[in-house]
Parts: structure tokens; C-alpha cells; sequence
């Protein structure tokens, strides 16, 4: 085989849920999707501090289907490393790109500077993953914006197409149509597919027809429950809650999750279902900088949430909310005994504010900690979930005697359902999965027809 030949390679989310990275190589010219973070825990930071299985110099296009950290956190390590190729994506996760990276790269200085406090004098304290001044730099190399539907030719033989993921704003699934000695390739990656069915974001675009697929399988063993039903539970235990005397902790990401929760809580209040003078805490920057971003592009948003920017209403806006981005008044939060709903980060528990808020509301019998997104194993939410009689939080022993509440309908990933009706779609014959656990894709893969189903190995690679 060639060095050039036409390959694609699996360099993250490998059997694991994180990490996503994939390699095309075609006509002498390597195009990455995706490069990001292995997330879930503490433990995983010496794994994404490890060689990427290929040289970053030689990569010549990112191709980034959206702002999540595990698909974009670790670009300022590729450029730390030498790459100084294009990075394409749309325009709405340009923006969240960056916020998302700056984020990121201060979190890692603090955690950098916290290591060096506590280490031993013999040794020295690792730097930071990569720190604020890498991730402007990375911003650098975002060079191409991509339109939905519109074909990019990024070189002879080369052309990406992004189409709408309905995951978060400005994500996308990709198709490359590949052409090398005669040969042609029509391969779809569908990044983080979206949820049907969701009040804010538009649906999924219908995949084209094509040779492979490289399929997410987040939720590839399981079917949500309605939205109408799950924004319904989250009612009842807002007022179940209320009616008790707690205060409501709601672990969220940023993008997209915290976007919802407003939307739902918003019509919540406006229709009766909720107090019209509810005190809504968002205490994450993050959030409340992303929330801005989404204001800007109501084009991406379902019919009836376009038509309230129409009326010039906020959709995200109602009269209680308090935009909380000073760690001290986060901390005044610890305050409120009762009748408060907080929307902190981070989703998993594994950092963020929330943290502090489970520490002083996870032990008192009339709160609630409502979990409305993924958990992965080893993380501080997935141990609550499933059922832990205590946690530790800042080394203190913590007893759950919140009520705890797991409403999956909110996922911004397809169900299984979904992702076979998006998988038939595309006819493929080859199929490879990733973005899963081995046991979901094993599940989901045994009912994928028509196709050779592959599961990759971390660094495998399968020629075109």
C-alpha cells in the first residue's frame, strides 16, 4: 500500500465515549476530524498528554464538526506539536470554538498551579495540557467557515460537505467525497447526531447515500423518552422540591444543555406549570457567554423558537434569572436554603461550581439534584446516579440524602431509534463505530443490516 493510499484511521473514541479524532488520508493529503479531549476524570489527563498516533505537521485540514471539548480540546496540543494546516468548521462553532478553548486552557492553568501547591519538593508539578496563549494561537489556524449543504474542495480529489447534526449549535456530520487513482469514496462522519424532537434546535438533516459511515453510538443501547414528557418530570420535581423547602441543583454543560433548560423554564413559568417568580441561578460564565452566542443565530433554531425572536422575546430570558458570573456570588448561593433552581457545570460533576453546590445541598432530605445529560463511568454524576449512599466532595465525606432524578429525555444525542433510522438512510456498506461504549456499539451494531460493521481499535487503521 502506498503511503498515500486511501485510508481512514481511528485515533480517539476508539470503544470509548471521548477523544474523538479520525484520519483521512487521500491523494497524498491528510484531513483529521475532530481532535479532542479524553474527558471523564482526573486520571485521563496523562492519556491526553500522550502521542496523538500520527505526526500533527503532516496533517493538512481539521474538519471539526462542533464546539464540544471532546471533539475540539485538544487542537492546542496538534499546534503545540507542530501542525499548521486549516481548521474548517461552521460559523456559530467558530464562536463557541473559541470560548470553549479559552475555557478550557484557564482550567488547566488553575489545575497546573493547584499541582504545583501540593507537590512534593523533589519533583516537579506537570505544566498545563496547554494554557491560554496556545489556545489563542490555535484560533489562528481557523481559517475556513463552512455553510451547510455547500461543498468545500479542499484539494484535487477532496471535498467536504457539512450538514446540519441537530446536536448543538453549529454542529455538523461531514461527507468527504474522495477521489485517488481512479478510485472513488463517498465517506459520511456524523459527529454527534441530535436528538429528534427537541423544542430548540432544527432536526437533523437526512444523510446522503454513501460508501462508509463513521457512526457515534453514545446511546446506541437505549430509546429516550419523549421531550414532552421529560420537560413534564422536570416540572414535578422543580415542585416537588419547592413544596419540601429545598433548592433544585441541576448539573448542565454549557452549550446547548444550560440553553434548554432555560427554553423549557422560561415556558415552565409562562404557562403556569412553574411559579411565575422563580429564582433561576445560571452560575457558569461559560454558559452565560454561550447563551450570547446563541441569541445570534436564531436561524438554527426550530420554527416556534425563530418566531419568538420575531416578537423580540428571549427565549432563554425570564423574570427571575440571575446571571451569576463572580465566584463570590456563587458562593452567596450557598446562602439560599430553599426555593432556588441552580444550573451549574460542570454535566459530569467532574469540576465546575456544581461541585460546591452538591457539598451544601446534596445532604439535606428537601433538595433535589435533577441529572439531565450523559454520565460517563468513573465520574462523580454516573456514582450518584447509580445509587451512591455517599460521595466525596474537597475531602469531606458527603451523604446523599437529595431526592435524585435521571430525566435522559434532554439528551442532545440520538437514541438508539434515531440512529438507525439515520444509518439506513445512507445505504452504507461499510460501518465503522465509535463515540461508545463496546457493549452499546456491540448492541447497536448486531442491528445495523445490510452493512459490515467494524468496532476500531485505537490507532487501527482500514483501507478505502
Amino acid at each position: 500500500m502506498p503511503a498515500w493510499a486511501m485510508r481512514v484511521e481511528f485515533h480517539g473514541a476508539a470503544r470509548g465515549v471521548t477523544g474523538s479524532c479520525h484520519l483521512i488520508e487521500c491523494g497524498g493529503k491528510q484531513v483529521l476530524i475532530d481532535c479532542g479531549l479524553y474527558q471523564g476524570g482526573r486520571e485521563l489527563d496523562e492519556e491526553n498528554r500522550e502521542g496523538f498516533g500520527f505526526d500533527p505537521a503532516g496533517i493538512d485540514f481539521v474538519l471539526l464538526t462542533h464546539a464540544h471539548l471532546d471533539h475540539c480540546g485538544r487542537l492546542p496540543l496538534l499546534v503545540q506539536r507542530g501542525f499548521r494546516g486549516e481548521i474548517v468548521t461552521t460559523a456559530a462553532s467558530r464562536e463557541l470554538l473559541r470560548l470553549m478553548l479559552l475555557d478550557a486552557a484557564h482550567l488547566h492553568e488553575d489545575e497546573a498551579l493547584r499541582r504545583a501547591r501540593h507537590t512534593d519538593r523533589r519533583g516537579a508539578a506537570a505544566p498545563p495540557l496547554y494554557t491560554i496563549v496556545d489556545a489563542l494561537h490555535t484560533l489562528d489556524f481557523v481559517s475556513l467557515t463552512a455553510h451547510y449543504g455547500v461543498p468545500l474542495r479542499l484539494a484535487p480529489g477532496i471535498t467536504a460537505t457539512f450538514l446540519d447534526a441537530g446536536h448543538i449549535l453549529g454542529s455538523a456530520s461531514i461527507l468527504l467525497e474522495l477521489a485517488e487513482a481512479g478510485v472513488r469514496r463517498r465517506v459520511l462522519f456524523s459527529g454527534d447526531l441530535g436528538n429528534v424532537g427537541r423544542p430548540l434546535l432544527r432536526v437533523v438533516d437526512l444523510p446522503p447515500s454513501v460508501d462508509a459511515v463513521v457512526m457515534e453510538s453514545t446511546y446506541g443501547d437505549r430509546l429516550h423518552k419523549p421531550i414532552a414528557s421529560s420537560v413534564e418530570e422536570l416540572y414535578q420535581a422543580i415542585g416537588a422540591a419547592f413544596e419540601r423547602g429545598g433548592n433544585v441543583v441541576i448539573p448542565s454543560f454549557a452549550l446547548e444543555r444550560a440553553q434548554e433548560l432555560l427554553f423549557c423554564l422560561r415556558a415552565g413559568a409562562e404557562s403556569g406549570r412553574l411559579p411565575g417568580t422563580l429564582q433561576v441561578f445560571l452560575d457558569s460564565p461559560m454558559a452565560i457567554s454561550a447563551t450570547g452566542i446563541f441569541v445570534r443565530y436564531p436561524e438554527c433554531y426550530q420554527p416556534a423558537a425563530r418566531e419568538l425572536f420575531r416578537e423580540g422575546r428571549d427565549p432563554f430570558g425570564l423574570p427571575g434569572l440571575h446571571l451569576t458570573r463572580e465566584t463570590s456570588e456563587s458562593v452567596a448561593l450557598n446562602r439560599i436554603t430553599g426555593g432556588a433552581i441552580i444550573i451549574a457545570g460542570s454535566g459530569m460533576c467532574t469540576g465546575g461550581r456544581v461541585r460546591h453546590h452538591l457539598r451544601h445541598n446534596l445532604a439535606r432530605h428537601n433538595c433535589a439534584v435533577i441529572f439531565v445529560g450523559f454520565a460517563g463511568r468513573g465520574t462523580l454524576a454516573r456514582s450518584i446516579i447509580d445509587g451512591a449512599k455517599s460521595v466525596t466532595l474537597f475531602g469531606e465525606e458527603i451523604p446523599v440524602r437529595a431526592r435524585i432524578h435521571t430525566i435522559n429525555g434532554f439528551s442532545a444525542h440520538a437514541d438508539q431509534a434515531e440512529l438507525l433510522r439515520w444509518h439506513a438512510a445512507t445505504g452504507a456498506a461499510r460501518t465503522f463505530l465509535v463515540h461508545g461504549e463496546p457493549q452499546v456499539m456491540q448492541g447497536l451494531g448486531s442491528r445495523l443490516a445490510a452493512t459490515a460493521v467494524e468496532m476500531p481499535l485505537l490507532h487501527q487503521r482500514y483501507a478505502l
